[in-house]
C-alpha cells in the first residue's frame, strides 16, 4: 500500500512523558511501537537564566576576548557562565549539561587564556567521534586565528602519516579519537606526559560506544598533576566512577534540566507488509515542512543504497557511513550543514555529539539498536529550544 503524499499514515497518540518505558533492545518484534510517539505542540518552557558574567568580564587575554567579541558572543550560556570562571582558577570541572549548550566553547576559552599565559602549557582534548573531534578543531581554529596557537587533530579514518608529522612540529593542542591516539602513544609518536591538560568531552558516550578501557589508558599516561575538564550529558555510575578516580575536588556544575526527547514531537509511520518504504518516504521528503531532514539507517550498505535511490529521484542528499573516508564524511556534513543538500542518510555515526543547526526532521527509515540509541538519534533535531520532529517507521 502506497500513502498518499499529504497524508502520510501516522500511528499512536500516546501523550507526553515516555520516559517510563523499559528501554529495549530492538532486535526482535517484541517491542511495542507506541514507545517512539510523543506527541507534542510546543517546547516545554524552562526558567529563563541570567548570566552572572558577560564574556568582556572575564579575566582572560585581550586577544582572545577580541576574538570572542568577533564571533558575536556576549552572554555566556549557562554552562559557560558557570564553568569558565572555575576553569580559569585551574580547578578540576565536571559539567553535566545536553550536547548543543556551548559545551566547547566552555573549555576552550579557558585553555586557550592558558596557553596565551604560558606557552609551555599542552592540552589533550578527547572526543568519542571524528566528526565531534573535527568540530572541536574548527572551533578552536576560529578563537585562535592569528594567535600563534597550534593543534594536531588525530582521528581515524586519516592518514597516519601526516599525523605523525604534525606531532612532530610545534603544537599546544591535540584532538584525538581514543582508537587512533593509543595507536600513536603505541608507536611513541606521542608523549603524554607532557600534557599539563586534559578534557574528556562526551564522557557518557564514551562508554556507549565502547571506548572507555582506550580512554583510561590513556588517561594513565597523562601526569598526576593536571587540569582535568569533564563533560558529559548524563553522569550514570560508570561515569562517576570515572570522574572520582580521575578528577581532584572537582566543581561540579550540573545544568541538564530536560531530556532530548521532550523537545521533540515523535511519532510513528506505519509501513503495511509488502509495501514499499521508499515510496512512503518519498511522499515524506517532498512535504513542504521536510526542509532538513536527517535519516537514519542501520547498515552502511543499506545507507549508501538508500542515498542513491533517494539521488536518482532528484533529491538533493549525501550520506555518511563506515566506509567512507574522513574527508569524504565531512564533505558531507559541511554540505548538509550549509543546506547544499537538503536530506543526509547517515548510520550511528550521526547520531552522537554533532551539532547540526535546524534539522526539521529526524527519521528513522530502520529501527536503531537500543532506545538509547534512538534518544541519541532524534537528539539532532529540537535544538536551541526549537520544537524537532522524529518518525520512526515501523513495519
Amino acid at each position: 500500500m502506497r500513502f498518499s503524499s499529504n497524508k502520510p499514515r501516522f500511528g499512536g497518540n500516546k501523550p507526553r512523558g515516555n520516559s517510563s518505558f523499559r528501554k529495549p533492545k530492538f532486535s526482535s518484534k517484541s517491542f511495542d511501537p507506541e514507545i517512539f510517539v510523543n506527541k507534542m505542540t510546543e517546547v516545554p518552557e524552562e526558567e529563563k537564566y541570567e548570566a552572572k558574567h558577560a564574556f568582556s568580564d572575564f579575566a582572560i587575554d585581550q586577544h582572545l576576548k577580541d576574538a570572542i567579541e568577533s564571533r558575536g558572543y556576549e552572554v555566556p550560556s549557562p554552562i559557560q557562565d558557570q564553568s569558565i570562571p572555575h576553569a580559569l582558577q585551574g580547578k578540576d570541572v565536571l559539567g553535566i549539561a545536553n550536547t548543543g549548550t556551548g559545551k566547547t566553547a566552555a573549555f576552550l576559552i579557558p585553555l586557550i587564556d592558558k596557553i596565551l599565559k604560558d606557552r609551555s602549557q599542552k592540552v589533550l582534548i578527547l572526543a568519542p567521534t571524528r566528526e565531534l573531534a573535527t568540530q572541536i578543531q574548527d572551533e578552536l581554529r576560529s578563537f585562535t586565528n592569528r594567535m600563534g596557537i597550534y593543534s594536531v587533530l588525530c582521528i581515524g579514518g586519516a592518514s597516519m602519516n601526516v599525523q605523525i608529522q604534525n606531532l612532530r612540529r610545534s603544537y599546544s593542542f591535540v584532538i584525538a579519537t581514543p582508537g587512533r591516539l593509543c595507536d600513536l602513544v603505541d608507536q611513541r609518536c606521542v608523549n603524554l606526559s607532557q600534557f599539563q591538560n586534559v578534557v574528556l568531552d562526551e564522557v557518557d558516550h564514551m562508554f556507549d560506544m565502547g571506548f572507555i578501557k582506550d580512554v583510561q589508558y590513556l588517561l594513565s599516561k597523562l601526569p598526576q598533576e593536571r587540569q582535568s575538564l569533564f563533560f558529559s550529558a548524563t553522569l550514570s555510575k560508570e561515569v562517576d566512577k570515572l570522574v572520582k578516580e580521575n578528577l581532584q575536588n572537582p566543581t561540579i556544575i550540573s545544568l541538564k534540566k530536560r531530556e532530548t526527547a521532550e523537545s521533540v514531537d515523535q511519532d510513528i509511520v506505519r509501513v503495511s507488509s509488502g509495501a514499499k518504504k521508499i515510496e512512503v518516504l518519498h511522499d515524506l521528503l517532498i512535504q513542504e515542512d521536510f526542509t532538513k531532514v536527517l535519516i537514519f539507517g542501520r547498515t552502511k550498505r543499506g545507507v549508501h543504497n538508500l542515498s542513491r535511490m533517494l539521488e536518482e529521484r532528484g533529491f538533493r542528499v549525501d550520506a555518511i557511513h563506515g566506509d567512507k573516508t574522513q574527508n569524504a564524511r565531512q564533505m558531507a556534513l559541511d554540505k548538509f550543514k550549509k543546506d547544499k543538500v537538503t536530506i543526509l542518510v547517515a548510520t550511528d555515526v550521526a547520531a552522537r555529539g554533532i551539532d547540526i543547526p535546524d534539522v526539521s526532521h529526524v527519521i528513522n527509515y530502520e529501527l536503531p539498536e537500543s532506545y538509547d540509541d534512538y534518544i541519541h538519534r532524534i537528539g539532532r533535531t529540537g535544538r536551541a529550544d526549537k520544537l524537532g520532529k522524529a518518525l520512526t517507521f515501523v513495519e
